[in-house]
């Protein structure tokens, strides 16, 4: 079986453990510990959201890639006694509002991006392996892959807003018994519940991810993306679809006209493929509700749900 390897070289401000670069309009964010089954870390969860900072900002970048070094995605949070010992430290007594736990701040600035998120999963997922890839858009996974939410099975709880993320994915029967139980699953199971997209030979996973974001960056406007994107999770968990319907009759209303309808009309007519102006670093609307303060969790802009 041929191991994942990084993706392409990564950017002049090299991680410790991760790798990160952009070519193509993607940006692959690698887990980068293969000697330790990329085992999560606190230095890991922090340089995942720098990276996921940069990602967002960077108009060049369309779409990000997620994966893993050698032969596992991740294997869950390192053991070893002086990582316990590192984020219990950082860890505040009692309530924390201000603190995120480490799986817990890569899945709340993954929720907050603009850009799609690929996961590509192969070998061990378990843990803090199984919880950051709830976040992504896509989850592509090996035929390899095991998956494991094994938190009760270890005396902790389930981490990284896993119990929000993962009954809307699976349903609230699967997510409970995956979540009680903490046993292991494969990707058959995981295919055939909705957690997983697609399964492919190991050497296959990332040539499949990578044409899916490659179809992505040339087929879609970035603005509109962003905005689908984070209307499919702030809409659909109203009671009322009136809010989601107010908010899209005004975003059609404004963007029949745009500079990127014309582009996305025109290239349509004339069988081409499209050749977007907008960008999301200026031309994301400016009455979107989840802009309006800092988000919970987050450096990123929060959404407000309005009112049914």
């Amino acid at each position: 079986m041929d191991s994942i390897q990084p993706g392409p070289a990564p950017s002049a401000e090299p991680y410790e453990q991760i790798t990160y670069a952009v070519a193509d309009r993607v940006a692959t964010i690698t887990l980068n510990r293969p000697a330790a089954r990329n085992g999560y870390t606190l230095r890991m969860s922090e340089e995942l959201v720098d990276a996921f900072d940069r990602a967002d900002v960077d108009d060049d970048v369309r779409v990000v890639v997620l994966a893993g070094a050698g032969d596992h995605f991740c294997a869950g949070l390192d053991l070893a006694p002086e990582e316990i010992a590192a984020i219990a430290a950082n860890a505040p007594e009692g309530e924390g509002d201000e603190w995120s736990e480490p799986a817990g701040a890569c899945t709340m600035r993954m929720f907050t991006m603009n850009k799609p998120v690929i996961a590509a999963v192969q070998g061990a997922a378990v843990g803090a392996g199984a919880t950051i890839v709830l976040a992504a858009d896509y989850r592509l996974v090996a035929s390899d892959a095991r998956f494991g939410f094994v938190f009760s099975r270890r005396g902790i709880y389930a981490e990284a807003a896993s119990t929000w993320f993962l009954p809307r994915i699976v349903g609230l029967g699967v997510a409970l018994d995956w979540l009680i139980t903490g046993r292991a699953f494969d990707a058959r199971e995981a295919m055939a519940s909705g957690l997983a997209h697609s399964v492919h030979e190991p050497d296959q996973l990332l040539p499949k991810a990578y044409r899916l974001a490659g179809a992505i960056a040339a087929k879609t406007a970035p603005v509109s993306v962003a905005v689908i994107r984070r209307m499919v999770y702030r809409m659909s968990a109203l009671e009322s679809p009136a809010p989601a319907h107010r908010l899209d009759s005004r975003l059609m209303a404004d963007s029949l006209q745009s500079p990127d309808a014309t582009e996305g009309f025109d290239a349509f007519l004339h069988r081409r493929d499209p050749h977007f102006p907008g960008r999301i670093g200026k031309d994301l609307p400016h009455y979107l509700p989840w802009t309006a303060a800092s988000e919970e969790g987050s450096s990123q802009p929060q959404e407000q749900s309005p009112s049914p």
